[in-house]
């Protein structure tokens, strides 16, 4: 399976996304599933998959090529708005499925893929677009800033409270890691690396992309800190009426602290 999420604040854009594609007792496999295309100065894209494999590698092939070819109606380069990317994305994925379809036995296996596209053309606002299977898409909100795909329900809840349009963009960051690490302790179908990729706003580029495992000591380091963190949080909630009062200790008179 697969988690990735998408955020985006007033500073830029958040990305990040599970490497796990199997998770076997003796065969666990890994796939890239944040892929990003920058046209420095111009426009910079991110672009995270869930789903069928060959699909998702149909979809990111074509985009390939399209941007090689010289004389195309539509590609990534070609794109006036964002919107108009993630239809061309939408358009490319449900061709890529009825390919597949033909290449294939099986009637019986899925061939869907979700994406997000996210990024930011010059002249317009960033913004990231949910791609269903059908071809359709749709766009984030201010009530609900991030976008997520694949085993979402987990680490869903962190960024419900956490992630606002005026978050820092390396708090968002670190809420995305937070969001995973809770998937991953969740389903096992989710697992390291994980990819971060961070895209300020008018940089149209990808300035920070980060691979991190599980021992990687940053991603240690939060992973740790969040852990003890929720379990002190926890320690410290309201006391139920009939729960006894915590022992302060046999203090004489004289020893009792003033008033």
């Amino acid at each position: 399976m697969t988690y990735c999420c998408a955020i985006k604040v007033n500073d830029g854009l958040i990305f990040a996304g599970d490497t796990r594609t199997s998770a076997g007792v003796d065969d666990v496999r890994t796939y890239n599933k944040v892929h990003v295309f920058e046209f420095p100065g111009d426009r910079v894209f991110v672009l995270l998959s869930a789903g069928n494999l060959a699909t998702t590698q149909a979809v990111i092939a074509q985009i390939r090529r399209d941007l090689d070819e010289p004389i195309v109606p539509m590609s990534l380069r070609l794109a006036r708005y964002m919107y108009d990317a993630a239809e061309y994305v939408g358009m490319l994925s449900v061709n890529a499925q009825k390919t597949v379809s033909s290449q294939t036995q099986y009637s019986s296996v899925d061939l869907r893929t979700t994406f997000i596209l996210g990024g930011q053309i010059q002249g317009e606002e960033p913004s990231i677009y949910m791609i269903y299977p059908e071809g359709n898409c749709i766009a984030s909100s201010p009530e609900t800033p991030f976008l997520q795909i694949g085993e979402h329900k987990y680490g869903k809840p962190i960024l419900d409270r956490v992630i606002k349009p005026e978050v820092s963009l390396e708090d968002a960051a670190r809420c995305a890691l937070v969001s995973i690490d809770s998937t991953m302790r969740s389903n096992i179908s989710v697992g390291p690396p994980i990819d971060l990729a961070v895209v300020p706003k008018d940089a149209l580029q990808v300035t920070h992309k980060l691979r991190l495992d599980i021992d990687t000591p940053l991603f240690a380091r939060i992973r740790d800190a969040w852990g003890r963190q929720l379990a002190a949080s926890f320690r410290n909630l309201p006391k139920f009426d009939w729960e006894a009062p915590p022992v302060q200790g046999n203090l004489l008179d004289d020893e009792a602290p003033a008033a």
